[in-house]
């Protein structure tokens, strides 16, 4: 048996029995894990009202190599509590960390997908007026981070490089830009729009409009769906 103490973040609770729970966390050192707590639905000390999914917790787990890990203890060490009253912040971060349960996998570390999920949730918290563009960078960020980066730049069958300035087609199932040679796509992005979704890939946000920002998620959903089934929003 091995003891990890380890930031965390709830995406997922569901009460199994007559006191327990099984939770899902995404975790700094170990990616997302589900972890058991025994007696959770009850008063703990080891675990108290601490596992809500808006605030980064610190958590102690016993990982004996099983499919959940007994989760021991549990304390809040970011408290996110402007976020916790904005009902568009967790609107937002609540499709994040769904995204993150359903993108992930189990047990792999995923420093970049960990990093954009903490700063998702700190960007909302501080200001939650550009919470769309701030959404669609974080969505860019999860899909890159395990292996499904969207191309803006090239066609994603032939290679050929799509000229700055130019619209485009593009197919989030197919992993980004789809040339009218190779067959297209229904949605269209415009040359501003294609500056846009660099800047988000760039990290930034304040050269997007709010709505380049909810085209970006659309084609962000469309990606999570054809890789993983779920559908975001």
């Amino acid at each position: 048996m091995t003891r990890i103490t380890t930031s965390a973040l709830v995406v997922r609770i569901v009460e199994f029995g007559d006191s327990d729970l099984i939770v899902t966390l995404v975790t700094e050192v170990l990616g997302k894990v589900s972890a058991s707590v025994r007696g959770g639905r009850k008063s703990s000390r080891r675990v108290g009202g601490t596992l809500e999914p808006l605030h980064t917790l610190e958590v102690e787990l016993d990982d004996r190599g099983g499919e959940f890990i007994p989760l021991r203890e549990s304390r809040v060490v970011r408290v996110r509590a402007k976020l916790a009253q904005s009902l568009v912040g967790i609107e937002s971060a609540g499709l994040a960390l769904r995204w993150a349960r359903h993108i992930f996998p189990l047990r792999v570390p995923e420093p970049i997908g960990w990093r954009a999920l903490v700063e998702l949730l700190d960007a909302l918290d501080d200001d939650d007026s550009r919470s769309r563009q701030q959404l669609a960078r974080a969505g860019l960020r999860l899909l890159a981070t395990v292996g499904y980066a969207l191309d803006f730049e090239r066609c994603v069958a032939c290679g050929r490089l799509c000229p700055d300035g130019k619209a485009a087609a593009v197919d989030p199932a197919r992993g980004g830009l789809v040339c009218h040679a190779c067959g297209g796509a229904r949605i269209v992005l415009t040359a501003s729009m294609r500056r846009s979704a660099r800047v988000l890939i760039d990290g930034g946000t304040e050269e997007v409009s709010v709505s380049d920002a909810a085209l970006m998620l659309r084609i962000v959903d469309g990606a999570m769906v054809s890789h993983t089934g779920f559908e975001g929003s």
